[in-house]
């Protein structure tokens, strides 16, 4: 389970984000493209966009049930 206390700083303001304990997989950032981008220097995924939409927040929501190290979390704050 993702740890609000060790989310990365590149996180976008919201409820959404990725924590330290990301592998830097790609699977976010392929399912929900609009939403997740990679770090490139440091090799970790982040949440670009704060999903807006009901398809985004399906997209994002797959993206966290598939996290294969459950670093995405939601927190629930808009």
């Amino acid at each position: 389970m993702a740890d609000k206390s060790q989310k990365w700083n590149e996180n976008k303001s919201g409820k959404m984000y990725v924590d330290q304990s990301c592998i830097a997989c790609d699977a976010c950032v392929l399912t929900a493209p609009k939403n997740f981008s990679m770090h490139e220097e440091d090799g970790h995924a982040f949440v670009a966009k704060q999903p807006e939409s009901p398809e985004e927040e399906a997209l994002v929501k797959e993206a966290m049930e598939g996290c294969p190290v459950e670093a995405i979390g939601n927190d629930g704050e808009g």
